[in-house]
């Protein structure tokens, strides 16, 4: 289970779109079933956080597929002993949703509806944070976002459901998945 924050966007004049090339990772919060813990890891230290991506089995986030992934692929295989995410297992809680519904949510909407709990900040806030070196607020944040998102797969494990709310109703539709490996 992971997320990363990175210090600049596509819309800044120097990334361009879907230039994942030119995406500087701000920090990184991972969570690991094996030992029921949470790290999190600065820029400078993703060598140590590629250890523990090496032998993981399966990776979950949540639009880590669009972003997550593309952006720490392309640090990871610059590393000395190098590491191909896209080789990796992954489950990504927002593209399972989108393959019932047909449309995207927000995390902060998915946790609100699932957990009753809702994020600490903005993913723009992020950048902000980093800017300002506040990098204790970034952390906290970070590792917030994988909490929730560690929760809500932990619910869809359980019950192959999740609650969305329609985006003009507000009203909760129970969503079903198919029955999960243990």
């Amino acid at each position: 289970m992971f997320d990363i924050e990175t210090a600049n966007f596509f819309t800044d004049p120097d990334v361009g779109w879907n230039n994942f090339a030119r995406l500087k990772i701000s920090g990184m919060g991972i969570y690991e079933y094996e030992t029921d813990r949470y790290s999190y890891f600065e820029e400078n230290e993703l060598a140590q956080a590629a250890e523990h991506f090496r032998n993981a089995e399966l990776l979950v986030g949540f639009s880590m597929n669009r972003y997550d992934i593309p952006v720490l692929n392309y640090h990871f295989e610059r590393l000395k002993e190098g590491i191909n995410l896209f080789e990796k297992e992954r489950l990504d809680l927002l593209d399972k949703i989108e393959l019932v519904t047909g449309r995207r949510i927000s995390l902060n909407r998915l946790a609100e509806a699932n957990l009753g709990e809702m994020k600490t900040s903005k993913g723009s806030e992020a950048i902000k944070m980093y800017d300002e070196r506040r990098f204790e607020e970034l952390k906290e944040y970070c590792l917030k976002d994988v909490e929730l998102t560690k929760r809500l797969y932990d619910l869809y494990r359980e019950r192959n459901m999740l609650y969305v709310p329609d985006r003009e109703t507000g009203e909760m539709k129970e969503i079903r998945f198919a029955k999960q490996k243990p």
